[in-house]
């Protein structure tokens, strides 16, 4: 990124109150009682500071740098975490990444009681999966997750899940592969939802 341009950021058309920015590639801000964080993690070329926000001599290095104070950002809140983490999270090794970034990713996913709703996804390109992600609470209803083309507009698509939170519909949209130099983004809609619902609840390439 250049000067005056940002690694990511969140959109919603509900109130809005912006977060200190856990790391410079990440961006954060409370929407009602949810925490959204949106992050670029780093990727096999990323280079390092002070060119780069990337901490660390390899890719797990700077992996770890990038999601450990997302950790502490995100820990006990209610949370939302998506973006470009440049690496698939189901399938092995995909040319993309490394395990042990994926390891990285997973733990701090799991510490924070959260579930990728995106891993299975496929990526544009149909022989991969999506290394864009939405992670969101365990207990959080999936009703729906897919992928919309971009062609046209960015070399990484969008990614969508609508879920239920008790009797709240939210559906938020992975939009960070906009045009260079268009900021990453998060949008969010809520509407009631029909029914009493009980249970368990890029930076391109």
């Amino acid at each position: 990124m250049t000067h005056e341009k940002y690694w990511s950021a969140i959109l919603s058309t509900n109130e809005l109150s912006p977060l200190p920015d856990p790391h410079t590639a990440s961006a954060a801000a409370l929407i009602g009682d949810v925490v959204f964080c949106s992050s670029i993690l780093p990727w096999a070329t990323c280079g390092s500071e002070p060119a780069q926000p990337w901490r660390g001599s390899n890719l797990e290095e700077k992996t770890k740098a990038a999601v450990e104070p997302i950790k502490r950002l995100l820990k006990n809140q209610k949370a939302v975490w998506g973006g470009d983490w440049n690496r698939n999270l189901y399938g092995g090794w995909e040319h993309v990444g490394s395990q042990a970034m994926q390891d990285a990713i997973d733990s701090v996913v799991n510490s924070l009681g959260l579930c990728v709703a995106t891993r299975e996804l496929p990526h544009r390109l149909d022989c991969s999966h999506t290394i864009d992600h939405i992670a969101i609470p365990k207990v959080w209803i999936v009703d729906d997750a897919r992928r919309v083309s971009a062609i046209g507009l960015s070399d990484h698509d969008l990614y969508f899940i609508e879920v239920q939170q008790t009797q709240i519909m939210r559906s938020m949209r992975s939009t960070e592969h906009l045009p260079a130099g268009t900021p990453s983004a998060w949008s969010l809609r809520s509407r009631h939802s029909p029914r009493q619902r009980s249970g368990a609840g890029d930076r391109g390439r």
